[in-house]
């Protein structure tokens, strides 16, 4: 009995020496880490921004650029588009995948050129009935609706050109070209434009510089 009480009071003041003594069960606690939360990549972020794009038929489709800074929370996005209603859906999606994200607009628009075999005659009437609000004139023929078509939509994504101000007639494949614009470079372009569209047999061009850039009304 007294050998079993100096035992347990040498083993005591033993662990009063090393600094004490903890069961098992501490020990074994505090010498397993701690679970650290894990970080998101830049294949994290990349990954979780194209899942919400592909949840979009049109823009799986075109297969957009996307590339990830997951530190500053950032993405760029790029590539082509043929509308801008399709480019702002792009944004809106890649917005949604991350609370806070930053978007870099780099997606290009340009309309997809539609082929004189695919034109229907209910677009036609549309397009003739959007030139008359814009007080354009367009001929009765499917080729006249087609080409005012494809000039509207290229001046409109060119940067180069002040679309609003500027009036296409087409009539019997001849374009004519009215309103004001800024200066004579946009002049020049918006009958580039027109001259390289397919159907037109010749560009008659109307266009008035005013060199002040607010004077001139615009198409609504």
């Amino acid at each position: 009995m007294i050998k079993l009480l100096l035992s347990s009071l040498m083993v005591a003041a033993l662990c009063l020496a090393l600094g004490g003594c903890e069961t098992s069960d501490k020990t074994a606690n505090s010498s397993t880490p701690k679970a650290s939360q894990a970080k998101m990549t830049d294949s994290d972020l990349e990954n979780s921004v194209k899942t919400k794009l592909d949840t979009d038929a049109q823009l799986k489709a075109v297969n957009l650029g996307v590339s990830a800074d997951a530190e500053t929370n950032q993405v760029t996005l790029s590539g082509t588009v043929d509308s801008e209603a399709l480019r702002t859906r792009a944004i809106d999606l890649a917005k949604s995948a991350q609370a806070g994200i930053l978007i870099t607009d780099k997606i290009m628009v340009k309309p997809r050129e539609m082929s004189r075999t695919d034109y229907t005659q209910e677009q036609a009437k549309q397009e003739r009935e959007k030139g008359k609000s814009y007080g354009d004139k367009i001929g009765d023929t499917l080729d006249d609706a087609w080409i005012h078509t494809k000039i509207v939509a290229k001046l409109i994504t060119n940067s180069n050109t002040p679309e609003r101000k500027i009036n296409v007639d087409v009539v019997n494949n001849v374009v004519t070209l009215r309103g004001t614009v800024d200066s004579t470079e946009q002049k020049a372009e918006a009958e580039r434009v027109a001259k390289n569209t397919d159907g037109v047999k010749s560009v008659n061009n109307q266009l008035k510089v005013s060199g002040k850039m607010a004077a001139t009304p615009t198409k609504k």
